[in-house]
């Protein structure tokens, strides 16, 4: 523990006192209060996350309790969903872009040691947050990209594969063939609805007990996107930011929104001013809505996208916040469940 603090104040008039004291050829009493007893809030297991991180907070929390590094148990949350060829925005079976290909990015950062890695438009590797961790384990650097991320991932072991699914497949290739009325591509037929182009990615923030806490985030990026697009989630800041001594956020939606405002680290900043995880996720949003371009905007200057911050502090406090309404997950300590995101618009009307 540490001492009481002193104010100069209390130690000038202390030594006045004794100074009289002699003088008169008494002995005064120090005029300092009794000490005061600082005590910390006592931290708790606790992980947030993107809705589609149910089971990665579960398990996370699960391998906090024995005792596993932040990092670690987040990562092996994340992997669950990185390894689940049903998610369509997340590693294996994530949409793939334009071309029909699927590249995937991840960062993490890890609080105690104030360390961070991260890969972009990496191809062929299921589980990108762990080569983020490799980055950030065994290397000077904090992102590789491209064919030198996967050379990096393969020279320690990671298995090339194909990504793409049947499922993705079909995907794909039902939007390419309604790609554009100009084009040499059939149309689809009368009545049926054209693909939309979805978002995706996970998030999860993670604290011990300790107040010890750790981020990472993972994604297939923005589906059918130009070849080598990179989004924010391994955007250090952008994707998912960590402070230990403050707490972690995190980021799930239109990432070219959040770069811009450096959204994790900016909701981090806001907690560090003393904001709750929720109330500084919606600052973040407030300010993508200030620097979002008037072509994203409706007639009542909303955002024509979504976007969400996931954030959790030191003492395991957590929060989201989201442009729309939306859910995520969260274990608060006792228990992995959906949440309602705090929003800063009600839903947009659907054009007929």
């Amino acid at each position: 523990m540490s001492s009481p603090s002193i104010t100069r104040r209390d130690f000038v008039e202390a030594a006045s006192g004794l100074a009289a004291g002699a003088v008169l050829g008494v002995t005064a009493r120090p005029s300092f209060s009794a000490p005061a007893i600082v005590i910390r809030p006592q931290g708790r297991n606790a992980a947030v996350a993107s809705a589609n991180g149910l089971r990665a907070v579960q398990r996370a929390a699960e391998l906090l309790e024995q005792g596993v590094d932040t990092l670690d148990a987040a990562i092996e949350g994340v992997k669950i969903q990185e390894l689940d060829p049903e998610d369509t925005s997340v590693g294996y079976g994530g949409l793939p872009n334009e071309e029909g290909v699927v590249q995937l990015d991840a960062s993490c950062m890890h609080g105690p040691s104030k360390r961070a890695g991260a890969v972009a438009a990496l191809e062929g590797i299921k589980t990108p947050s762990v080569v983020a961790k490799y980055v950030l384990l065994y290397t000077d650097h904090i992102l590789l990209v491209g064919e030198g991320a996967k050379r990096f991932a393969l020279s320690f072991g990671f298995k090339e594969e194909n990504l793409l699914t049947d499922k993705a497949r079909e995907i794909w290739l039902r939007w390419r063939a309604n790609r554009s009325a100009d084009d040499d591509w059939l149309e689809l037929p009368e009545g049926e609805n054209p693909i939309p182009r979805p978002t995706g990615t996970i998030n999860c923030n993670v604290v011990n007990a300790k107040g010890e806490v750790s981020s990472v985030t993972s994604t297939s990026g923005l589906a059918w996107k130009i070849p080598g697009r990179v989004g924010d989630s391994p955007i250090i800041g952008a994707g998912q930011y960590t402070d230990n001594e403050i707490g972690a956020a995190g980021s799930t939606g239109r990432g070219e929104a959040n770069i811009k405002v450096c959204g994790a680290f900016l909701t981090v900043e806001f907690m560090r001013r003393g904001m709750k995880p929720t109330d500084a996720a919606l600052e973040t949003l407030k300010r993508v809505v200030a620097t979002t371009e008037p072509r994203l905007l409706d007639e009542q200057g909303r955002p024509l996208f979504n976007l969400n911050f996931y954030a959790i502090n030191k003492r395991g406090e957590f929060g989201a916040a989201s442009l729309y309404p939306s859910r995520y997950a969260a274990f608060d300590g006792k228990e992995a469940r959906h949440y309602d995101t705090a929003y800063l618009f009600e839903p947009r009307q659907r054009r007929r």
